[in-house]
């Protein structure tokens, strides 16, 4: 039996619980991971990364199955349920652990990204403040935040925030949902 290939990326869009609760409604996506990327420090977790002085942003680290979705159409629904102009914030979360990024694993996808950004900075008067870096010093987050808002719809901050984000994905690209 041989593996399915897969293509990963890693993206930054505000809380991780948000872009998570997504992207496992993406027909072709294989795995969300929620974690730590692109700080300082070998042993990140939450209370730490939530200080705000570790540099690192909570990220989800998705694999996807390229013969399904293609990263146009992965990077399309991330430009739809987060703002790229809003500075190390996203709603009432903010922080630099709250930033816009995308954090790439191939030069494919770097080059792609930066098209993206290019025609969404255009459009957005250059407004467009997220950062397009390789994926660094990943650290997978702690357990209780992977799966988080299909363990916890009712949760607060999932009823008023999650949900708002999955049902805009639900509504704008219905022809991606598994």
């Amino acid at each position: 039996m041989t593996d399915i290939p897969f293509e990963r990326i890693t993206l930054a869009g505000g809380c991780f619980w948000c872009l998570e609760a997504v992207y496992e409604r993406v027909r072709g996506v294989r795995s969300v991971e929620n974690g730590y990327s692109n700080g300082l420090g070998a042993a990140p977790d939450y209370e730490s990364v939530c200080g705000g002085h570790t540099g690192f942003a909570e990220v989800v680290r998705i694999d996807f199955d390229p013969a399904v979705l293609s990263l146009r159409e992965l990077l399309e629904v991330f430009f739809v349920i987060h703002d790229p102009t809003s500075l190390n914030r996203q709603g009432a979360d903010v922080g630099t652990q709250y930033r816009s990024g995308i954090y790439w694993h191939t030069e494919a996808q770097r080059l792609l990204a930066a098209e993206m950004l290019a025609a969404l900075n255009h459009e957005h008067a250059g407004r467009v403040v997220t950062e397009l870096l390789p994926e660094t010093n990943y650290h997978p987050a702690e357990a209780y935040h992977q799966h988080y808002y299909a363990r916890h719809p009712d949760q607060g901050y999932c009823a008023f925030v999650v949900a708002g984000k999955v049902d805009k994905f639900l509504a704008t690209f219905q022809r991606l949902v598994a």
